[in-house]
């Protein structure tokens, strides 16, 4: 059995707060979400499980009188000429621990408990999700009772030994069976398993070790997240029972639509509208984009559905470097309720262009439908 002291790091004679102090401090170390060592988990199992003995008086006590947690010192069963005990059956024939209910053969249940992991959702604008933001949160949630700070007895107090279990957490009962009789093992009613008794519960909590309350939290949102990415923090969600670590939270992304700009994948799209005679004369306008305003050529004949790709103006990659493009999707104004002397020139025009009002043709294999139809086909 692996020496509790060592798995904390604390000589034998350490307070209470200096083992408190430890264990949280291997806690943040050692937890498997922010340590990816192959032994991380099991080595954060048996400090967690360290502490869970030394840090209640009575189980350290037995641990450092014994050198067994549970309390009873190596061999012998419980032979007493009438009977024998059903564990000690088992571990003959089986070489195991006892079965059924009630937790045979493990020694009392440990009060601290882990707590449960959380899940809320964020909003957060395109902008944000482009270049990343640090969020400030208010959440509801259990948090450790400042009063107590995780014992749940009143300051001054602490857990007493069942009198009924004697702090095993189990009490034997007489079964027959065609062995004869057999002592069976069952959790303590008193205690409720635990070995020991809450006489004084602290008045803030109730005896929980926790209370509910609201506290702030900042979270740094990476660039590149969308609707649906979750941002797991470690140990930042309930805190457990009796002072137990806390579960993890899970932060869910929700990101808004812009009105300017529509999200695909890292690209981002916009339109832009510009006026007949621009689109046909050429132009240089300026566009408003994320990263401020950014000259955009308009070349002489553009037409109506035709994409400027801006390098390296979307969304920033999540995972690696760089970021997408802005795509600008021209949309030709085409003069709708013409005055007199507008639709005058526009006649001139179409002479000079050896135009009719009369003809139009079906655009080349490489034209807008073909275009349409390769989009299709690639779906």
């Amino acid at each position: 059995m692996s020496n509790h002291y060592d798995a904390l790091g604390v000589s034998r004679d350490a307070t209470a707060e200096e083992i408190k102090k430890a264990y949280r401090k291997l806690a943040r170390k050692l937890h498997p979400d922010v340590n990816d060592a192959p032994d991380a988990q099991e080595r954060f199992k048996a400090v967690t499980h360290a502490y869970e003995i030394l840090s209640d008086p009575q189980k350290r006590r037995v641990y450092d009188t014994t050198g067994n947690e549970n309390g009873s010192s190596a061999g012998g069963g419980n032979f007493d000429g009438q009977g024998f005990a059903f564990q000690d059956i088992f571990e003959t024939f089986f070489g195991g621990g006892g079965g059924g209910g009630g937790g045979q053969g493990r020694g009392p249940e440990p009060r601290m408990r882990r707590g449960q992991d959380a899940l809320i959702t964020v909003r957060i604008d395109l902008r944000e999700a482009v270049f990343g933001v640090n969020k400030k949160l208010e959440i509801d949630t259990a948090i450790t009772c400042p009063t107590c700070e995780g014992s749940c007895c009143r300051p001054g107090t602490h857990p007493v030994t069942c009198d009924v279990c004697h702090g095993s957490g189990q009490i034997q009962r007489p079964m027959r069976s065609i062995l004869g009789n057999v002592m069976t093992l069952a959790t303590c009613n008193s205690c409720q398993g635990y070995g020991t008794r809450i006489e004084d519960p602290c008045n803030e909590c109730m005896g929980e070790g926790r209370i509910r309350d609201r506290r702030t939290l900042t979270i740094k949102v990476p660039a590149g997240v969308n609707t649906g990415t979750r941002i797991q923090l470690a140990a930042q969600g309930e805190a457990g029972p009796a002072g137990g670590p806390s579960g993890d939270l899970y932060v869910e992304m929700k990101v808004n639509n812009d009105p300017a700009f529509l999200r695909e994948g890292d690209d981002l799209h916009a339109t832009l509208s510009v006026p007949m005679t621009a689109a046909a004369l050429g132009t240089e306008l300026t566009l408003e984009t994320f990263d401020g305003e950014q000259p955009i050529t308009i070349k002489p004949g553009t037409q109506a559905g035709e994409v400027i790709n801006m390098r390296s103006l979307g969304v920033t990659h999540l995972r690696g470097y760089g970021r997408g493009d802005l795509k600008v999707h021209v949309h030709v104004e085409t003069p709708t309720k013409p005055d007199a002397a507008q639709e005058e020139l526009l006649k001139q025009l179409a002479a000079l262009r050896g135009e009719t009002f009369s003809e139009g043709k079906l655009v080349s294999s490489g034209g807008m439908f073909a275009r349409l139809r390769d989009k299709l086909g690639n779906l």
